[in-house]
């Protein structure tokens, strides 16, 4: 019988228990130890049936029981420990507080650091408790939220609460991915509903076409420090379709998604500014968008700056509110590839906005020109959500340094007449919370060595001279801590492979087999990620002979646990995951290689420890980042991995090895795969198993217990995320920060007007003549330490020189003249107007480098409050008619 109602019971916890409840309601206890172990003591076997989730725990834990922990003053007293580590950690100071010279709670704060910032994304894998993520995105996302909550940065984190979650994954009898949706019920999860005063649920409402609305309630989920902010439309009062609208994470069609990137943005903003208003938090000077899909949070900050003085507003246009909205708003990119990117109907964005849809003082032509494909090779009726996250933001980057060079190139249309390291997309590389990923046993070991405290403080805020005492770790300790960690996951895989295959219809008599599957003493290989087609799922399936060769070899054989989710509607990536499941199925090396279903938070905290070795073979430079090595190497695993992302960044041979790229134009995809499959193959048999295996004094592989050493001394405060966050603090939050304060409306203005004027007068700039005033230089040779005397003549139009800077650039050129690693100067006025309206400026270029030297002049406009010169996408060059432009040889 099907109840008709469902809701859910809470417990009432005796008093002395009551901090039991303040504990499982902050998230600090999914990466605090010392919080589960009191958990795991309330009732061992609840925990365990639980899944390790504090709510549910207290949520099934019987009367009894409870009773009897309310008496016992052994547990009484670990609890009040526990409870003051928390209240020391959410009120006492820390990196944020020390740097900025905010003081703490008292409201205020030193003049570089924000008083706040506002994050900003599409999903937030903070814990397998709240499964509200579905990849690299989200558990970034969420490790962003603790490393911030570490350091004590004062941020908020925003998003949307699907009730669906992403899809579980599971398997059919012949390996085809399968996917369930359970509805998850937000009381039984680790969130409060924020309420009004007098009770009432607060919430945001948006206006949809047709004159319907989208109401959301905000639920609160406190990740340490910080408030997490999820938008749930699954409200009486919508509509069944508006109800609908945050069922799944990337579900539905082409408006299902604009709506909750709709209610992500616009509806995040009014969530933020009501969290503020009800708890008193202070409001955010930054707003930091994580990828395109929160995008439209800039709309409605320039639609508040928009209203009159008496509702709050600043009474700006358009233009003015735009660089207002620009100066505190920092936009990362995380994708590599075009096709990777939310783009939307021109017409379907247009139907949503203006006065039929949400935000009626704002034009929607306005709203359109945000996004639009304005650029060579850009589609005209799409509306890119990245195009317009790059727009509405002063300060851009992508998530490794590489991936920021790919995207300067992607995006480099925006800023036509730059070359594309010039353009304005620095980057920040990824990093991961250790506390969230690194073992327990990897912690004790740590803290045997330097202590509880300081190992702590290494895996939050870093510090090279605390990961350097690893090296005084005995290579005995280390070997023993690896089988462990690697027997630990062997009993891991073979409870889940046995779980799946009953899912897959098998009797108990058929699966006798897999309490022989893995060997703890067996070279491991781990592979797990999203499964889209450019992460090679089944390369190493490419010779499918010289695979069983390795993993039977009679004296070094490997072993390989591999997981991954395809995206439903996918089926090219359903075809990879059939493809590695059938060969795992096949009874000559299903003792060897594995795949797991359903990979998640909960999977990857046993994956990554008990790997030896972890394999990433991306199609180059596809990979953005690729966090899942940062988390196995904070464990001692060693990488193996195609030089992308994080690893061609800080890939050195004493940690880890680089898979060959056969990177060539003219070598199509099949070759391409088959060299570096053969490559990868060519690794693990003459190089990674035999280090492995080779064993010294007392048994043990000497070098490769080096390698793990130098893998967490090196690598270690290198992959913090800690190491993320103060790197995004001190380059890109503390700027904005100083820009918002900055940019107030008079200034608003006074920018928008000037850029207007610019770009009208633009077209009339031009470099009318440029000459080298020395001799050698009209010779074609220089001495190197010469300096050559420029002189150039512009026109300026209607502008004036402090409109403009006029620049020298110069470099080493290639036999195109192609100016690399150009260096600029500026040039100074040394006269005019003349009777035509010309200025002169002069300046010295030194050549500083032998070889090929060439240089070029430009103008570029100038202004106090552009964060870069390429902002406005202008610069006037010479033509061939010029002068003498470039092409000085050096000798």
């Amino acid at each position: 019988m099907k109840a008709i109602r469902r809701f859910t019971v809470r417990p009432v916890l005796p008093e002395p228990l009551r901090p039991l409840s303040d504990l499982a309601r902050n998230l600090r206890w999914s990466w605090h130890t010392e919080t589960r172990d009191l958990f795991q003591a309330v009732d061992p076997e609840g925990w365990q049936a639980a899944g390790g989730d504090p709510v549910r725990l207290l949520g099934s834990a019987s009367a009894v029981r409870l009773a009897e922990l309310a008496g016992d003053r052994r547990f009484l007293r670990r609890l009040a420990a526990v409870a003051d580590d928390l209240d020391d950690y959410l009120h006492g100071r820390r990196w944020y507080q020390a740097h900025s010279g905010s003081a703490g709670n008292s409201g205020t704060t030193g003049p570089e650091f924000p008083a706040a910032v506002a994050y900003f994304s599409p999903e937030f894998g903070v814990t397998a408790a709240l499964p509200q993520y579905s990849g690299g995105l989200g558990i970034l996302a969420g490790d962003h939220l603790k490393a911030a909550s570490d350091l004590g940065v004062p941020l908020i984190g925003v998003g949307l609460l699907y009730r669906h979650g992403y899809f579980r994954q599971s398997l059919s009898r012949d390996g085809w991915q399968q996917e369930h949706y359970p509805l998850l019920d937000p009381n039984e999860l680790p969130v409060s509903l924020l309420r009004e005063p007098e009770g009432s649920p607060a919430r945001v409402s948006l206006a949809l076409p047709g004159g319907r609305s989208l109401h959301a309630h905000i639920w609160v989920a406190q990740v340490g420090r910080v408030p997490l902010l999820m938008l749930d439309s699954d409200v009486e009062e919508n509509g069944p379709g508006e109800r609908d609208v945050t069922d799944r994470l990337y579900g539905g069609g082409s408006e299902h998604r604009l709506l909750q990137e709709m209610l992500l943005g616009i509806g995040g903003v009014r969530a933020v500014r009501t969290y503020c208003r009800l708890t008193g938090h202070l409001a955010p000077e930054v707003f930091h968008t994580n990828e395109g899909h929160a995008g439209f949070l800039g709309l409605e900050r320039i639609r508040e700056l928009g209203e009159p003085p008496e509702s709050g507003g600043q009474g700006l246009d358009f233009d003015s509110a735009l660089e207002a909205v620009r100066a505190g708003t920092v936009f990362t990119t995380h994708t590599p590839v075009p096709a990777g990117i939310d783009r939307f109907d021109r017409e379907l964005v247009a139907r949503h906005f203006g006065d039929r849809g949400e935000l009626p003082g704002v034009p929607v032509e306005k709203v359109l020109q945000l996004g639009m494909e304005t650029y060579p090779g850009g589609e005209a009726n799409l509306f890119n959500m990245a195009v317009m996250g790059l727009r509405l933001a002063q300060r851009a980057n992508g998530v490794s340094t590489l991936h920021g060079a790919v995207s300067r190139g992607m995006f480099a249309g925006l800023w036509p007449g730059f070359d594309a390291e010039e353009v304005p997309i620095t980057s920040v590389t990824n990093g991961v919370h250790a506390p969230t990923w690194v073992a327990p046993e990897v912690f004790r070991l740590g803290a045997r060595q330097i202590g509880t405290s300081r190992t702590e403080d290494a895996l939050s805020v870093g510090g090279s001279e605390r990961w350097d005492s690893v090296a005084d770790i005995p290579d005995n300790d280390i070997w023993e801590l690896r089988r462990d960690l690697r027997e630990q996951l062997v009993m891991e895989v073979r409870d889940r492979l046995r779980a799946s295959w009953r899912q897959r219809g098998a009797g108990a008599a058929e699966l006798g087999w897999i309490d022989g599957v893995l060997d703890p003493d067996v070279l491991t290989i781990g592979f797990a990620r999203r499964v889209p087609s450019y992460k090679r799922l089944t390369l190493m399936l490419r010779d499918r002979d010289r695979l069983m060769e390795l993993l039977l070899h009679p004296t070094r054989p490997i072993q390989i646990v591999v997981a991954g989710k395809a995206h439903p509607a996918d089926d090219g990536g359903k075809r990879l995951v059939q493809e590695l499941v059938r060969f795992a199925d096949d009874p000559r090396v299903r003792h060897r290689i594995v795949f797991l279903p359903d990979y998640g938070m909960a999977m990857a905290q046993k994956l990554y420890p008990g790997c030896d070795v972890w394999l990433n073979n991306p199609l180059r430079p596809l990979e953005a980042c690729g966090t899942s090595g940062m988390k196995a190497a904070l464990n001692g695993c060693l990488n193996l991995s195609v030089l992308d992302g994080w690893w061609d960044e800080w890939f050195e041979p004493d940690f880890g090895w680089a898979i060959p790229t056969a990177d060539g134009s003219a070598t199509d995809e099949d070759r391409r795969d088959d060299l570096e499959a053969g490559a990868l193959y060519e690794l693990i048999e003459n190089r990674v198993a035999p280090r492995f295996y080779d064993r010294g004094a007392g048994g043990l592989p000497q070098r490769w217990i080096e390698m793990v050493r130098r893998t967490l001394t090196t690598l270690g405060p290198k992959v913090l995320a800690g190491r993320m966050v103060r790197e995004y603090v001190e380059r890109l939050y503390a700027p904005a920060a100083r820009a918002h304060r900055s940019m107030d409306a008079d200034a608003a203005r006074e920018l928008a007007a000037w850029k207007a004027r610019v770009r009208v007068a633009w077209p009339q700039v031009a470099v009318d003549h440029v000459e080298a005033l020395e001799e050698a230089a009209a010779e074609g040779t220089a001495e190197l330490g010469a300096t050559l005397a420029l002189r150039v003549r512009v026109a300026l139009g209607e502008l004036q020189p402090d409109d403009v800077e006029v620049q020298a650039v110069a470099g080493r050129v290639d036999s195109d003249d192609a100016i690399a690693d150009a260096q600029t100067s500026p040039l100074k006025p040394a006269g005019g107007p003349d009777l035509e309206g010309r200025w002169v400026y002069e300046g010295p270029l030194c050549l500083d480098r032998t070889g090929p030297f060439g240089y070029t002049v430009r103008i570029l406009p100038a202004h106090p409050l552009l964060a870069a010169s390429a902002d406005l996408g202008l610069v006037a060059l010479p033509t061939e008619a010029t002068g003498e432009g470039a092409g000085v040889l050096m000798r």
